[in-house]
């Protein structure tokens, strides 16, 4: 055998790397890094896009001021107008960290002149209600009291756009006063007295007014007061009965108005001389009457609320006699 015939046999073997390539697997990392960012890029855009003037202006005043925002308001950069805290506390954006920003075409005007409308009418419910129930009171009291339940057909309760109004009127065979004077019969103080207890139940004003009929007054010439009439009579009946409210129980400052107003307001006006137009008129009045009073002239407590007419240059006609039941 020659010496090429014992030549040793070489075996070359290749070993592989696994994931080959020329580059290997670091272009995945790469490209995954990529697509993150432009994910957040985009996810930015949209929400600079979505996000109201208001927002950007609040976000851009935290970064700038964040000690003048946290001294302020707001607890965040959020939108005021937001559910979700972060805008302050004021949903029309008028205070906190949105101050500055942008303010909404439409402000929630609030009607002064309607809530206090509002409020009125309430107190003026309140009131009715109160003089309702005293109303019922009056009526319950004259009802249970034997020395005034005879004398229920005399007594008239109702309600005016001035108040609560009581009436003591005559009856034919049943006045209240002596025959042409001021001087009360004395059930007619035991009216005037109960009333006067139960005034004080509520914090209203009285004005009293005293009312006459048609009849023209007259006294004998012994006896006559220069120029006394209807007018004279009726104040000082209504002055009188106001003493008798008074000594019921009836506080004296409750009363703002005492005034006669002889014929010229009469219960009757089918019949002038109806002895039901002589009368006492007490009113518990309301608010607006009570305004209306104080306007026109303040506390009125006087004798005569109209003077006598001046004496006429023609000849007096002769007095006639006085009605028995006046």
């Amino acid at each position: 055998m020659t010496a090429e015939d014992k030549r040793p046999i070489v075996v070359k073997r290749i070993k592989k790397v696994a994931g080959g390539g020329h580059h290997g697997g670091a272009w995945k990392i790469a490209y995954a890094d990529f697509v993150t960012a432009m994910m957040a890029f985009f996810l930015l855009m949209w929400l600079l896009g979505s996000t109201t003037r208001g927002d950007l202006q609040g976000i851009e005043d935290y970064f700038k001021t964040p000690l003048k925002i946290a001294l302020e308001g707001g607890s965040g950069s959020g939108n005021s107008s937001s559910v979700i805290k972060g805008g302050g506390k004021d949903l029309s954006r008028s205070e906190g960290q949105v101050k500055r920003g942008d303010l909404p075409s439409r402000k929630k005007i609030i009607s002064l002149k309607t809530s206090d409308t509002d409020f009125k009418r309430k107190e003026q419910a309140d009131e009715l209600a109160k003089l309702k129930e005293l109303k019922t009171r009056i009526e319950g009291v004259i009802a249970h009291n034997p020395n005034l339940e005879k004398f229920k057909d005399q007594i008239l309760l109702d309600l005016t756009s001035e108040g609560l109004r009581i009436q003591i009127v005559d009856r034919q065979n049943r006045p209240m006063f002596r025959v042409g004077s001021a001087q009360l019969e004395p059930y007619t103080r035991d009216i005037l007295r109960e009333i006067g207890k139960s005034l004080n139940d509520v914090p209203n004003f009285i004005s009293l007014s005293g009312h006459t009929d048609a009849r023209p007054y007259s006294v004998d010439m012994k006896g006559a007061k220069g120029g006394y009439n209807n007018w004279d009579l009726s104040a000082d009946r209504a002055n009188a009965s106001r003493r008798e409210l008074i000594t019921g129980g009836m506080d004296p400052d409750k009363v703002l108005r005492v005034v006669g107003l002889a014929s010229a307001v009469l219960l009757n006006k089918n019949d002038p001389n109806d002895p039901t137009n002589r009368r006492i008129s007490i009113i518990v009045m309301n608010k607006r009457a009570e305004d209306t009073a104080r306007h026109d002239g303040g506390v009125i407590q006087v004798e005569n609320s109209v003077p006598p007419a001046p004496p006429s240059p023609a000849a007096p006609a002769p007095p006639l006699p006085v009605s028995p039941t006046r």
